[in-house]
């Protein structure tokens, strides 16, 4: 089943947590690829001091202003794609970053295995983009979650980069 749009629209460490176990779905011509999810990062508001959105509002950011259920996709380090999903109310930035699948560690490692890259920046999280998160009842129970503080932060400062917002299937 197709993660509907109000499955974003919640608060983000609650959406982080409920990704793990569902699969992003990639629909490129007639080949479909489905991946477990098994790594998030939540990034959350404007005090969110690791957040794009900390600055306030940007054209790079203004997606995460958006409503819940679109892709944030950027670029970064000058190579690498990162893809998000927006969640929570409109006009509060937040979004979850897929970092990793069952299969494929590393969220750069994710995107250029998945094709992913600008265009999908700011599209719906649906089948008609080729891009999609789906529920295939795997059920994770709390014990089966880590929760750590998030990968390469540490410019956010000691509270914000100590923040447990990185969840991940032990």
């Amino acid at each position: 089943m197709t993660l509907p749009q109000n499955f974003f629209n919640r608060p983000t460490l609650i959406v982080a947590k409920e990704l793990l176990g569902k699969y992003i779905v990639r629909k490129i011509g007639k080949k479909e690829m489905a991946l477990m999810i098994t790594e998030v990062e939540a990034y959350d508001g404007l005090k969110d001091k690791a957040s794009h959105a900390s600055r306030g509002k940007t054209e790079r950011n203004q997606v995460m202003f958006g409503e819940a259920g679109y892709f944030y996709v950027y670029f970064t380090y000058g190579m690498h794609w990162m893809l998000n999903v927006v969640t929570g109310l409109k006009n509060y930035p937040a979004a979850v970053l897929v970092r990793g699948t069952k299969e494929i560690l590393g969220p750069a490692r994710l995107t250029k295995f998945l094709k992913i890259d600008k265009k999908l920046n700011g599209k719906k999280a649906e089948p008609k983009t080729g891009l999609w998160f789906e529920d295939r009842g795997v059920k994770i129970s709390d014990k089966q979650i880590s929760r750590t503080p998030r990968v390469g932060v540490v410019y956010a400062g000691l509270i914000w980069s100590k923040k447990k917002y990185r969840f991940l299937l032990k």
